[in-house]
């Protein structure tokens, strides 16, 4: 049985976008817990192969799930990112993308903190390392170049999450090549943290300029219960001004009655502009 994706593939000038917090694996949990990673990762392997994104920004990711993932979306697809922890290990935010469409030009990953070059650092009130991934891009078929930031925002500390938008912003802001961000940012939209990465329009938010939503606008939390329109859409996709935006969408696909993740994955449809 062939499982029918939300978007699925596409072909240039388009790429397909996808954030995608897939839930670190947790230790001892009871066989019939539905956060249990022997019993998700299937799932999100179905998911991930149904989809085919072009570009997948991840949180969560301890690095045996990384590795899991880039084996799961096949031999063509390329990742980059390490561990959020000082020595470089432990739960990170990877970026996945397809090697046939794009070629990586540079890449770094820095700490939400004051000393960004730090690894491992935090300043701003969060008490575990939160990071950046900043990746420029050379689509093979058109030419265009771009760029791609996924990260994951502190969970409890509304200060680090506004100087964690802040710098997003900057860093964005700072460069002249069209970008687009990933991420759990842990807020909801119209939260100071959601005003302070989308000020000045140097974002904006892919589910407002987009053509189709092709899903009703979930909550993307989900804690492994069913879709609620009252809560918080806390996973986003931003972009910068010019890139269009042809369908989004809020995946809330279950398989066999389960769920691949305690957050819904998003999606959208780009394409760059020029």
């Amino acid at each position: 049985m062939t499982d029918i994706p939300l978007l699925g593939p596409v072909a240039a000038p388009q790429l397909q976008v996808m954030s995608f917090n897939i839930r670190r694996r947790m230790p001892r949990l009871l066989p019939g817990n539905p956060d249990r990673w022997s019993k998700r990762r299937p799932l999100i392997s179905r998911l991930l192969v149904s989809e085919l994104p072009t570009i997948l920004g991840v949180q969560e990711a301890l690095p045996d799930q990384a590795k899991y993932l880039r084996n799961a979306l096949g031999d063509n697809y390329r990742a980059i990112g390490y561990g959020r922890n000082t020595d470089r290990r432990g739960e990170g935010c990877p970026l996945f993308y397809d090697g046939r469409r794009l070629t990586l030009l540079r890449w770094e990953q820095t700490a939400l903190s004051d000393t960004p070059s730090v690894t491992g650092s935090t300043t701003w009130g969060n008490k575990v390392p939160r990071v950046l991934i900043d990746a420029t891009f050379r689509d093979r078929i058109t030419g265009n170049e771009f760029r791609a930031l996924n990260t994951h925002f502190d969970h409890r500390s509304r200060n680090a999450r506004i100087h964690s938008a802040s710098l997003v912003r900057a860093l964005v802001g700072s460069g002249t090549l069209p970008a687009i961000v990933t991420g759990d940012f842990n807020t909801s939209v119209g939260s100071l943290p959601y005003a302070a990465i989308t000020a000045e329009d140097t974002l904006v938010d892919t589910w407002n300029i987009a053509v189709d939503r092709v899903t009703d606008a979930w909550g993307t939390f989900l804690d492994y219960r069913p879709p609620r329109l009252d809560h918080k859409r806390i996973d986003w996709i931003l972009a910068t001004p010019g890139i269009s935006v042809s369908r989004t969408g809020i995946n809330v696909t279950r398989f066999d009655g389960s769920w691949p993740s305690d957050h819904a994955p998003v999606q959208a449809i780009i394409t760059l502009p020029g």
